[in-house]
């Protein structure tokens, strides 16, 4: 009976919105300004490709664990090109966890336009939501999206953030409003931005290393030391299941007692993780979602590179509680190269790099870990934390915080 209850009047609020399509159009309202000052910013060649634009809704949606529970999320949801009309629709009940990946080039212009459609399954929430890019450098304070200081975007509105993009790095985005329970819910994801020496021109002698068209760096670096041959981003998160559930049975947040029985790399435990597809949900299977179940868990974890090649790992964690440990079965160090977005080098230009063998992040940490796989034999590896208690998923065994690593001959 309650469910369809908040069933009632979520599609009574999803009406009022949609049926009045000239006051949606004026609230649901991205804005974008294209690159017409013909000069190339990004060092691509091209003068006239360096303004991306991106359009998010942010709203409630349902993910199931690797054990089949489903789980009652808050997150974002991709729109970009969608009419107007279209943003709610799609919006309700289509947040994805994490996050859609947001990958841009240093020198572009980033124009992230963010819509509030609101919670289909709460609608007695009326949460403002906002984009905090973790670490981005220079924020203007209207931009940076911590709500005592920037702007915080009420339901049925639309505002664009405006960010030129000047330092490369792994960075990672959430909502900061009501953070520790927004993020806990899922509101956060993905976030490189690839340097502007991936485009110089062919030849170019980087101190003794030579850059041909097509290589790859972490950093800008001047030397190559950051070269690499394929990159994955790999993000640590967990969820509390009571306090999802208490979310979904409008009961009292256990703030207190938040405890993480799923922990995930990029919003999956083992063995979804290594699963290369889209994942959809079981909600209108459970009689959550009247459109039906949906694809909400699109980044998979699994790593897959050739012998000999130089794999980049983009770790970073946005866990709510916990710290964890990550370590692989490859019998080679990682080579962490940087740190918080920065590349690890002194102000006297000396090189602070590190080799190890396991990697410790709390929550809004970021490591650049590159592992070199010459000389490794072929075969598949495994990728996992060593908080043993988290190579779970809730009270199933031989899941949790773990991938798999497929190396192949060349």
């Amino acid at each position: 009976m309650m469910r369809k209850v908040k069933y009632s009047i979520a599609l009574l609020l999803m009406t009022l919105l949609l049926g009045a399509p000239l006051h949606v159009s004026a609230e649901i309202n991205p804005q974008f300004a294209p690159d017409t000052d013909g000069i190339d910013t990004d060092g691509d060649g091209d003068p006239n490709n360096d303004h991306v634009f991106i359009h998010l809704a942010a709203g409630d949606g349902m993910v199931n664990m690797a054990d089949g529970k489903l789980q009652y999320i808050f997150s974002y949801s991709d729109v970009t090109g969608m009419s107007n009309e279209m943003v709610a629709m799609s919006g309700m009940l289509g947040a994805t966890f994490p996050a859609p990946t947001i990958e841009v080039d240093e020198g572009q212009v980033l124009f992230l336009s963010l819509t509030n459609v609101g919670m289909f399954l709460r609608p007695d929430l009326f949460d403002p939501h906002t984009v905090h890019w973790h670490g981005f450098p220079q924020a203007a304070p209207v931009f940076d999206g911590v709500p005592d200081s920037s702007i915080s975007i009420n339901m049925g509105s639309t505002l664009t953030y405006y960010y030129n993009v000047v330092e490369e790095g792994t960075f990672m985005y959430h909502c900061h409003v009501e953070a520790t329970e927004h993020m806990q819910m899922g509101m956060l994801a993905n976030l490189w931005v690839n340097p502007r020496q991936n485009n110089l021109p062919d030849g170019t002698d980087l101190n003794g290393f030579t850059h041909h068209t097509g290589y790859q760096y972490a950093y800008n670096d001047g030397d190559g030391s950051t070269y690499y041959d394929v990159d994955y981003p790999i993000q640590f998160h967990s969820f509390d299941t009571d306090f999802h559930d208490a979310s979904l049975n409008v009961q009292p947040l256990p703030f207190a007692l938040m405890k993480e029985e799923y922990a995930m790399f990029n919003g999956r435990g083992y063995p979804d993780t290594v699963d290369p597809n889209v994942l959809y949900n079981t909600a209108g299977d459970e009689g959550y979602d009247p459109q039906g179940n949906r694809p909400s868990q699109k980044v998979n974890s699994l790593i897959t590179a050739t012998v000999g090649q130089k794999i980049l790992l983009r770790m970073s964690s946005l866990s709510t509680v916990e710290h964890f440990t990550v370590t692989s079965t490859l019998p080679v160090p990682m080579h962490v190269v940087g740190e918080g977005a920065r590349l690890l080098r002194g102000p006297d230009g000396k090189d602070t790099s590190y080799r190890t063998r396991s990697i410790t992040l709390g929550g809004g940490e970021a490591r650049d870990v590159i592992i070199d796989t010459t000389g490794v034999a072929a075969g598949t590896y495994a990728l996992y934390t060593t908080n043993l208690n988290f190579l779970s998923n809730n009270q199933e065994d031989f899941g949790g915080m773990m991938t798999e690593i497929h190396l192949t001959a060349p």
